[in-house]
């Protein structure tokens, strides 16, 4: 590549990253505002927006709803997901290519008719405001993220290696797990986090299923609505901060082991 054209490449993709970057810049000092509304740049500095984030219980236990159900999610999307990637990687069976692009499809659906398919079905299930029907439905929602990882991941070991643990006198599900899981920690981490992320900052389906138990978004949707104070941008500094801890985490255990 010419130097001229490296050059151009490098400022074009710098000023991409600035485009994306901009807002999380804007919105770190608005969280510390002494103002008591939005605005750019702040009067002063304060910490209050924390001080009320913390001491106010509606957000706290929204945060912990979130919590909850994107944990419950991600291990229900990790379990199935994983479980469908292997169908369709390993499996020789007619319809595989279906499976696979039902598995994607709520990716590719748009979120606001998910969320009217859902709730009419959990509204008959009684499954509306109850975190066991945010759960499942996140679930739906992040399983697409588990499939298209652990596909890839699960396309990079060779099926050679199952069948030697077989031959040794291990089952299935024993070399499953003592050789392929191992082998695929990247994928299964990142999967992990993945979902574990698209659950957690989920509104929309949110906004329909979860009534009187709202989640962290849905707090903060009301909040801009009603309010419209810094304490949404605080929220918003420390869901940043979770992404940045959920990257660490990828990059702390997300690297390939050799199975014993």
């Amino acid at each position: 590549m010419r130097p001229w054209l490296r050059r151009l490449l490098r400022g074009y993709a710098l000023a991409v990253f600035a485009l994306l970057l901009l807002p999380l810049l804007i919105i770190v000092p608005i969280s510390f505002s002494s103002a008591r509304y939005l605005q750019f740049p702040p009067p002063g500095w304060s910490l209050q927006w924390y001080r009320r984030y913390l001491d106010d219980p509606t957000w706290i236990e929204a945060t912990f709803v979130s919590l909850r159900v994107a944990s419950g999610a991600t291990v229900l999307a990790l379990v199935l997901g994983t479980a469908m990637a292997y169908s369709v990687v390993r499996g020789r069976y007619r319809g595989r290519v279906l499976v696979e692009r039902l598995g994607s499809g709520p990716m590719i659906v748009p979120h606001i008719i998910i969320a009217i398919a859902i709730y009419g079905l959990f509204a008959r299930l009684h499954l509306t405001s109850s975190e066991a029907g945010l759960i499942l439905a996140h679930a739906v929602l992040a399983i697409p993220f588990v499939l298209a990882v652990m596909s890839a991941a699960l396309r990079t070991v060779d099926p050679a290696l199952e069948q030697a643990a077989m031959s040794l006198g291990v089952g299935r599900v024993g070399a499953i797990v003592r050789v392929t899981l191992p082998l695929v920690r990247p994928g299964l981490v990142s999967a992990a986090v993945l979902a574990f992320l698209s659950s957690f900052d989920e509104v929309v389906v949110a906004l329909f299923l979860s009534g009187t138990t709202k989640t962290l978004p849905k707090q903060m949707f009301d909040n801009i609505q009603n309010e419209i104070d810094p304490t949404v941008a605080a929220v918003s500094v420390l869901q940043i901060a979770l992404v940045l801890v959920a990257l660490l985490i990828v990059s702390r255990f997300g690297q390939k082991t050799v199975p014993r």
